[in-house]
């Protein structure tokens, strides 16, 4: 590699770790994982293909320092039913049109669903009723990749992906470049409340995971051309 590309990729940019909490969370909180989803007006809460309500796994405000989506909130569901990896649908070089909607083999829709909102000021009534409501805490630091572009393996917001595999890059269907912008850990476990159905393929009967536990990178679309034009890679 050049030596000014090198430099170029090993530009800090700012990021936020996103730590979990340990003491339950009992009312509405804009960073959490489970509780009140923040979604815009009018908006209804995501469903399956299945007809199942989503479950809400995270939410958080992605803070004014990250490039193009600062000051967005961030709302992750997946099925707690239907647990699998996504599978990337392209027409004419770019992502389908409502690719968030598209079949996912082998299933005839999505069982996911993440929005970026500019608007949710205000929380559902109802809880999450199935992952464990708890407070998040974002840490602001600087990372700078690794000599190979690479970022730290971590559950963080902005920065760079860590990329388990080869760099992944996707075009919205709108022919924007998506954009990276939050990272899950391969095999975070998601708390649920006792006495639910396990989760097909997850760790334990007493949690859930998302896209089989692989590490997941959500790339959106910086034109914001629709809440929902978010990509969740996965790798492993």
């Amino acid at each position: 590699m050049p030596e000014t590309e090198m430099r170029e990729t090993r530009v800090a940019l700012p990021a936020h770790t996103i730590e979990v909490g340990t003491a339950p969370l009992d009312g509405p909180a804009r960073n959490s994982l489970g509780g009140h989803p923040f979604l815009d007006a009018g908006q209804e809460w995501p469903t399956c293909f299945c007809g199942e309500r989503l479950a809400l796994f995270f939410q958080l405000d992605v803070p004014t320092d990250i490039a193009h989506f600062g000051g967005d909130h961030l709302l992750v569901f997946h099925c707690r039913a239907h647990n699998e990896a996504t599978d990337a649908t392209y027409e004419g070089g770019a992502l389908v049109p409502r690719y968030w909607e598209a079949p996912q083999d082998p299933y005839p829709g999505p069982f996911w669903r993440v929005l970026l909102q500019r608007g949710a000021d205000r929380p559902t009534e109802e809880c999450e009723p199935s992952v464990r409501a708890k407070r998040l805490m974002l840490r602001p630091y600087a990372e700078t990749p690794s000599a190979r572009g690479l970022g730290r393996q971590d559950f963080k917001v902005g920065g760079t992906p860590s990329w388990a595999q080869d760099p992944e890059g996707h075009t919205c269907a709108c022919g924007a470049e998506l954009e990276y912008l939050c990272q899950v850990p391969e095999d975070m476990e998601f708390e649920v409340h006792p006495g639910l159905p396990e989760q097909p393929y997850s760790v334990g009967a007493d949690t859930y995971n998302m896209f089989l536990g692989n590490e997941v990178y959500l790339l959106a679309c910086p034109g914001h051309c629709d809440p929902a034009a978010v990509w969740p890679v996965n790798q492993n």
